[in-house]
C-alpha cells in the first residue's frame, strides 16, 4: 500500500520538519513453484487459479502491496493476475514478466495445466501498483542450463527502482561447480543493475544462497550475498547480524533488500503450503528530502 505519513520524534525545528516526510511501500516476494515441480500444489494450476492464489496471498497482509516479486511464475498468467489485482484493489496495476530460456534459446516452458493447456514459460515477474517501466537484465548463467535475468521496474512517482530475480540453484544441473561461481557473478551483476542515480532501490527474490551469518549453506554463497548487506538493509535482518527467518526447508533463500534504516516491518508467512517457499513481506519507509532552505 502506498500511503504518505509524517513521522515525528519529538518536536523538530521547523526547518527540519519537511525532511521527515516519508512514503510507505509494502513489498512481497514469493517463489510460487508453479512451473515444473510436481511436488508443489500450484504445479499445473490453471492461469485463473494461479492468479487468484497469488493475488489472495499478496493481499493477506494489512497493508496492500505496492510491489510484488514472483519466481517460478508462468507467463500466460500475467494478464490474468493484473486484472485480478485491479478488480480487487480498485487500482491500476502494471506487471512485467520475463520467461527463462533453455540453453538452445527456446522458452523454458511451464508444464501444461491439468486440462493440457499451455501456460507459457517459467518466469520471474514484477507487479507494481501504478505505472512502471520494465527492463530485463541478463545475468551470467551456466551455458549448460537455463538463462537467468533480473527484471527491474522503475516507479517514477516514488523514485524507486524495484528489481526481482531468481538465481541459479547450485544443484547438480545449475551452477554445479565448486565455489558458486555463477551465483557470485549473478549477485555482482544484480547489485550493478539495481542501482539508479536519484532512485531508491528495492531488490530481492529467490537468491538461492544463505545469509552471511547464518551458519548454514555453502560458504561461497554466504560470501557472495555479503555486498548486498553492505549496501542495503535486508528485510529479516536484526541489528548487525546478517541473517533472518527461514523461507524454505529451514533455510533462508528468499530476500528483500531496502535502503538502510528504511525497514519498518518484515514477515515470513510460514502457514503457506501452496509452494515449497514461504512468501516474505516488507514494509519500507522511503524518505523524501524537503526543499532546500
Amino acid at each position: 500500500m502506498i500511503a504518505a505519513s509524517l513521522l515525528v520524534a519529538g518536536p523538530p525545528p521547523a526547518s527540519a520538519r519537511a525532511d521527515l516526510q516519508e512514503t510507505r511501500l509494502s513489498v512481497m516476494t514469493w517463489n510460487v513453484c508453479a512451473g515444473t515441480n510436481s511436488g508443489c500444489r500450484l504445479y499445473r494450476a490453471t492461469t485463473v487459479e494461479l492468479a487468484e492464489h497469488i493475488g489472495r496471498q499478496a493481499l493477506a497482509r494489512p497493508a496492500e502491496p505496492g510491489v510484488i516479486f514472483l519466481q517460478e511464475f508462468c507467463t500466460s498468467a500475467t494478464g490474468t493476475l493484473e486484472l485480478w489485482l485491479e478488480q480487487r484493489t480498485g487500482k491500476p496495476w502494471t506487471i512485467g514478466s520475463w520467461g527463462l530460456t533453455a540453453q538452445d534459446g527456446t522458452p523454458y516452458a511451464c508444464h501444461p495445466d491439468r486440462l493440457g493447456r499451455p501456460r507459457g514459460a517459467q518466469s520471474i515477474a514484477v507487479a507494481v501498483a501504478g505505472e512502471a517501466a520494465f527492463r530485463a537484465h541478463p545475468l551470467p548463467s551456466p551455458p549448460w542450463y537455463v538463462r537467468r535475468a533480473a527484471l527491474c521496474a522503475d516507479l517514477p512517482a516514488l523514485a524507486v527502482r524495484a528489481c526481482g530475480t531468481h538465481l541459479s540453484s547450485g544443484g547438480v544441473l545449475d551452477d554445479r561447480q565448486p565455489g558458486a561461481p555463477y551465483r557470485t557473478r549473478q549477485l555482482a551483476r544484480l547489485a550493478e543493475v539495481a542501482s539508479r542515480p536519484g532512485y531508491r532501490t528495492i531488490v530481492g527474490g529467490d537468491l538461492n544462497v544463505s545469509p552471511p551469518d547464518s551458519g548454514y549453506g555453502a560458504a561461497a554463497g554466504r560470501r557472495a550475498v555479503a555486498p548486498l548487506y553492505a549496501a542495503y538493509q535486508e528485510c529479516g535482518q536484526r541489528g548487525p547480524r546478517r541473517t533472518g527467518g527461514w523461507t524454505r526447508e529451514g533455510k533462508k533463500l528468499d530476500y528483500l533488500f531496502a535502503p538502510k534504516g528504511g525497514v519498518r516491518g518484515c514477515h515470513v508467512d510460514r502457514a503457506v503450503t501452496l509452494s515449497d517457499h514461504k512468501p516474505v513481506y516488507l514494509d519500507v519507509g522511503l524518505r523524501r528530502p524537503g526543499p532546500a532552505r
